[in-house]
């Protein structure tokens, strides 16, 4: 499947481009360290809210313990500075298998979708670090941007909706990641040309598990939320934004 194809849906399913002004000041060298900083930092976020989504929907109190233990070594590394490339080359696995609670309808495809997103944004986590230590750049804390707070602030206060508006933003965000590493490659270094057009595939298939997963635990049409948060996930990407960061609006 050619790049194009891979997009159109993508494109077809965001409501908004990212703005030129975003590209042109994201292919400046000088945000680059931002740029793969927030990356990095992104990758576990990813891999945190999907973990959140099995511990909190799927199973039981041991298996969602196996599933913090396996983030553990990454979230040390990121919020403690604990840590380093070499100690985390070997930390991508998950100590037992996880199973879904009895009575849960969809628990099987929630574990099934979002461990395989867990190993691949944790793989994802550590190429960007890979890229910073062969660049010299350090990790650094950093200020969270708006985006995701902007979509999940708006998530509906009672199940089985707000599951399903969870899955409806982590569709988005996927959908956004894929297009904006698609639209930055042409202007990056070899290095990175190759590593984000590397990405677009899983990130594609990221966002339709998690559209696929609302369809399935709601049962019915959600046509009318997916729209919703199209609108709030456009309008935070296309108004003015002071905090440059990957997911940011348009540069302030």
């Amino acid at each position: 499947m050619s790049t194009e194809q891979l997009l159109a849906p993508i494109k077809s399913f965001l409501q908004c481009d990212t703005p030129q002004a975003w590209i042109d000041k994201a292919k400046q060298p000088e945000q680059l360290e931002i740029l793969l900083i927030d990356h990095m930092i992104c990758e576990l976020k990813a891999a945190q809210t999907a973990m959140y989504l099995i511990r909190k929907y799927a199973v039981d109190k041991e298996s969602g313990d196996a599933l913090l233990a396996w983030l553990a070594p990454y979230e040390e590394f990121i919020y403690r500075k604990n840590g380093s490339l070499a100690e985390l080359a070997d930390k991508n696995k998950l100590s037992k298998n996880i199973l879904p609670k009895a009575q849960s309808a969809y628990g099987q495809d929630l574990i099934d979708k979002m461990v395989l997103l867990i190993k691949e944004e944790l793989h994802h986590f550590y190429q960007v670090l890979e890229i910073m230590d062969r660049r010299g750049i350090e990790y650094r804390s950093i200020t969270p941007s708006r985006y995701a707070k902007g979509m999940i602030r708006n998530v509906t206060s009672y199940e089985p909706n707000t599951l399903v508006d969870k899955l409806i933003i982590g569709a988005y965000i996927e959908a956004r990641s894929c297009e904006r590493f698609a639209k930055l490659a042409p202007y990056l270094d070899q290095e990175l040309h190759d590593f984000y057009l590397s990405l677009l595939r899983s990130e594609a298939r990221h966002y339709q598990d998690y559209l696929a997963l609302a369809e399935q635990v709601a049962g019915q049409s959600i046509d009318d939320r997916v729209t919703f948060f199209g609108k709030l996930e456009a309008e935070l990407i296309s108004s003015p934004d002071s905090d440059f960061k990957f997911h940011s609006g348009l540069p302030g």
